[in-house]
């Protein structure tokens, strides 16, 4: 562990060390489901949903970029990215991955609770179960509205409050009924990994001091049939019922 390591929080340390880790497994796993536009566990495209709207011409900052194949499609579109990640590993794929697509654009090592850019640099800020699944939402949130402009898009995808609470970090299954409290919930500690998340109200709360407008909510479905890298069929199942996932859609005011 580095200098820079030990200064971190304990959440960030133990996040970013999960994904140094785990990093070529996941891309061994997920790679052919991560190509494109898509959002999700489900890989829904981007065509179907519009939540980023026009991307050309655009400063846009990617939350959690991972291998950066969202930022290179959006940089295929026009738009001028930016990818932030935590883990080192993970951006050396994206570092061959832009090389393979002839794509070049900033790539950035450090936490979204602590992002080392200037005020008001993006017009959109994004990410796909990215860093708002793994950084404290009191913190990154507030970096959101700090380097969005004035009317800039702040959109992500994620878990939901739902899924929270049916979740049982002892087995690592997905069950039909609570088991962690609503009032309160901030995290799950899953051993090697945190992962964050907050009650609908404090969400609300959390958008409105940081001048953050409420657009949408896009609380995702699997068709019947539907498959996905990342779940096994009983958790398609639970998805089906219940929301396991969504989009929030919120937008700095001018």
């Amino acid at each position: 562990m580095s200098n820079d390591d030990v200064q971190l929080p304990e959440h960030v340390r133990k996040n970013k060390a999960m994904w140094e880790a785990t990093s070529n497994a996941y891309e061994q796993a997920h790679a052919r489901a991560l190509a494109g536009e898509n959002w999700g566990l489900w890989r829904i495209p981007e065509a179907d949903l519009n939540v980023l709207g026009e991307v050309a011409g655009k400063d846009i900052l990617e939350f959690g970029c991972g291998a950066a194949r969202w930022s290179i499609a959006l940089a295929q579109r026009g738009a001028r990215p930016v990818g932030l990640d935590i883990s080192s590993q993970q951006l050396t794929h994206a570092r061959r991955l832009m090389a393979e697509a002839g794509i070049d654009f900033p790539l950035i090592e450090a936490s979204a609770e602590a992002v080392p850019l200037p005020d008001a640099s993006f017009d959109i800020i994004f990410c796909d179960w990215g860093a708002m699944t793994f950084s404290n939402p009191y913190q990154s949130v507030p970096e959101a509205a700090r380097l969005l402009r004035p009317g800039g898009l702040f959109a992500f995808s994620g878990a939901t409050p739902i899924y929270f609470l049916c979740s049982d970090v002892k087995t690592d299954r997905t069950e039909r009924y609570l088991i962690n409290d609503y009032f309160g919930l901030t995290h799950l500690d899953w051993g090697e990994e945190i992962d964050f998340q907050l009650p609908y109200g404090e969400w609300l709360r959390l958008f409105r001091r940081n001048g953050l407008i409420i657009e949408d909510l896009i609380e995702t479905r699997p068709a019947p049939g539907t498959t996905t890298t990342y779940r096994n069929e009983e958790e398609n199942e639970w998805a089906r019922h219940w929301p396991m996932e969504s989009i929030w859609k919120v937008r700095k005011g001018k």
